[in-house]
């Protein structure tokens, strides 16, 4: 067992399909007297540390459901952090919570040994790394990111990042977290969209720099208000339809925030829980620009001048457009041969085409993604994929429909039905400009489907947007590009933001089913040390499991009467703590495979995803009532995507899959 192979065998072993499908309730742990807002294994996986809204923090013996130490923090209010510092032996313990403090704690004697009062605002999370003993970093709602050395001689906390110099005074930091392999990279998220990334080196050297060049310049600030951070130094991550879908959230009251933010345990790949809409999975290796269609026939002539760089993004209605490289072929296509599916794939395929026959959207998605996965150079299954997309209209579906479309026709070119999706989604993306110049390529390239009644449902749907959009164009002269655009003084965005935001890199994967509304610390987290997994808390009181690689949703098991928050996965074991509203923690575990009942298994995945989704997009009064145990009326469970609008007739052209 100590040879060199056995960390490969229990990473890629201790956590498989066959466990997750087992997953039941082991145990529960009590002893709070208040909601349990985090929880924190130690890095042996024998402690695990919670903190309440008791204002008390546990170690337990998770292995032996023991309460191990109890002490009260000294917080006077909700605790939302808790975080082992790494190279103490498991004695130093810190909290952050909801009085705006940072206290430090010594397990050993139950007494708190050092008291920040730097934040003006609660403190939603703690960060640590094991490159950096003696120091950690706090994110917190006065918009800043402190970084704290706990050495004998230099115990203070210095602002690492201020948010509020890019985003004005509204901004709240809400999430963080340090690159398990690589501790110079941490990544923030906050109020809105964007999740940020940055290099703590160049910060700390742009920081050193400007304080030779102004030695008056703050002593306890890692932030030169008078200088932007280093070019470099700061990378983006949004997914791709948000900026544009902002001002529609906004009007209708939904919020977009970070909730928790986590890299895989290889540092590759960072996981976002998107509070007011979907978890995301964005590739720190193979980085992507947002699939936004780039109109083929209007590129720059003259250049966009950005922060002194000529830039070769496409602008049209005031929105900045990513091409991702892609372009439409010029001229009228010709059908070009497709490559055979294996039996089995076919298989799976014809499931698909027969779940999507039936209206069964999610199963249509989950099996073409099955697909797809086996055979990923397959046109028709993307093409297939998109129409299930564009008929289950969920949050982010129209986009991911889009990337789907865009990918179908890179592997083919000639394909027909892609073509016109492609279209299709970018009028449901609001993107009407760009939705009628795809329209006409595509009645060039296939003129037989010029006059179909779904082109000229389409060109209906198009022409009344664009005369709609006429009629309010003065009110959006000078507004800037519609991402980046400010509402006042007190959330004005620098230049620099705005730069950083169109440099912005979008997901690889998006995983739908929970509902993120109601509380601002809902945890998603990869489960397994290859991260075959990936697991988040919902407003329903349950938890979902997806498949990282597939996206699809495997298990959904109920792990709170109110509301699941936490979800922290044991460093080595198949085996998970979970917390919420409740006053208890909850161990999971695969159940023996002679335990036949699990009465907290949600069986009906398809329901409760829907739900979750009618309640996403519910007015807050509706929301509320619901959780007084009212049924929301008026919401059909067909098309649960909001404020969506049915499809105008379509011709065959984009109804039935291939």
């Amino acid at each position: 067992l100590q040879e060199r192979g056995a960390l490969g065998f229990e990473r890629h072993y201790h956590v498989t399909d066959p466990f997750i499908r087992r997953l039941g309730l082991e145990a529960e742990l009590q002893g709070h007297s208040g909601c349990v807002n985090c929880l924190e294994w130690n890095e042996k996986g024998d402690l695990l540390a919670s903190g309440s809204d008791d204002q008390h923090t546990i170690v337990w013996d998770p292995l032996h459901h023991k309460k191990l130490l109890s002490m009260h923090t000294g917080h006077t209010a909700n605790i939302f952090s808790v975080k082992f510092l790494p190279h103490s032996g498991d004695r130093i313990l810190i909290t952050g919570a909801a009085d705006s403090k940072v206290h430090v704690h010594d397990l050993t004697v139950k007494e708190t040994v050092h008291m920040f009062g730097d934040h003006t605002n609660r403190v939603k999370r703690i960060a640590t790394a094991p490159m950096w003993p003696n120091t950690f970093w706090s994110a917190a709602e006065d918009g800043l990111i402190r970084q704290y050395d706990l050495r004998e001689n230099s115990k203070r906390s210095e602002v690492l990042i201020d948010l509020t110099e890019y985003c004005g005074q509204l901004v709240e930091a809400k999430c963080l977290t340090v690159n398990p392999q690589d501790n110079n990279y941490l990544a923030v998220g906050a109020s809105g969209p964007f999740v940020r990334l940055y290099d703590i080196r160049m910060i700390h050297n742009h920081s050193r720099k400007s304080m030779k060049q102004s030695p008056s310049a703050g002593v306890h600030t890692f932030c030169d208000r008078q200088k932007p951070l280093p070019d470099g130094a700061a990378q983006y991550y949004v997914a791709g339809h948000l900026p544009v879908k902002l001002p529609d959230y906004n009007n209708r009251l939904r919020v977009l925030v970070a909730t928790y933010v986590t890299f895989s345990p290889d540092g590759t790949e960072l996981l976002v829980n998107m509070g007011g809409e979907q978890v995301y999975l964005f590739d720190l290796t193979y980085k992507q620009r947002p699939y936004t269609f780039l109109l083929p026939k209007k590129c720059h002539t003259s250049g966009e001048v950005q922060n002194g760089k000529t830039s070769t993004n496409g602008v049209s209605n005031g929105i900045h457009l990513h091409s991702n490289g892609f372009r439409l072929s010029e001229g009228r296509a010709h059908v070009s041969p497709q490559v055979e599916l294996p039996p089995y794939l076919e298989r799976i395929k014809q499931q698909a085409n027969e779940a999507f026959a039936c209206q069964l959207w999610t199963q249509a998605i989950q099996l073409y993604s099955k697909a797809v996965q086996k055979a990923p150079n397959n046109a028709m299954l993307y093409g297939n994929r998109a129409a299930a997309y564009m008929k289950r209209k969920w949050d982010g579906d129209h986009y991911d429909a889009l990337r789907d479309c865009l990918k179908a026709i890179s592997l083919n070119p000639c394909h027909l039905k892609a073509h016109f999706r492609l279209a299709r989604c970018l009028f449901e993306l609001k993107y009407v400009a760009e939705a009628l110049e795809c329209l006409d390529d595509f009645k060039g390239k296939f003129p037989e489907q010029a006059h179909s009644s779904a082109c000229d449902a389409l060109d209906r749907d198009i022409n009344a947007a664009l005369f709609s959009k006429s009629d309010n164009a003065e009110d959006k002269k000078g507004g800037g590009p519609i991402r980046l655009r400010a509402t006042g003084r007190k959330d004005s965005i620098s230049e620099d933001e705005m730069v950083l935001r169109e440099r912005s890199y979008d997901y690889k994967f998006r995983y739908c089913g929970h509902c993120n509304t109601t509380t601002d610390i809902k945890e998603a987290n990869f489960f397994g040390s290859n991260a075959q997994y990936i697991v988040s808390g919902s407003d329903d009181g349950s938890f979902f499991i997806w498949e990282k690689e597939t996206t699809n949703l495997v298990r959904v098991l109920q792990g709170d009467e109110s509301i699941v928050n936490c979800l922290q996965p044991h460093p080595s074991y198949c085996f998970l703590a979970t917390s919420g509203i409740d006053p208890v923690v909850r161990l999971w575990n695969p159940r023996p495979e002679s335990e036949t009942l699990n009465g907290r298994v949600v069986v009906d995945m398809e329901g409760a995803s829907q739900a979750n989704q009618r309640r996403m997009n519910a007015d807050p009064l509706e929301v509320m009532l619901l959780n007084m145990g009212y049924r929301i009326t008026g919401l059909t469970s067909g098309g649960a995507g909001g404020s969506d609008d049915e499809d105008s007739s379509e011709g065959q052209v984009q109804c039935r899959p291939s």
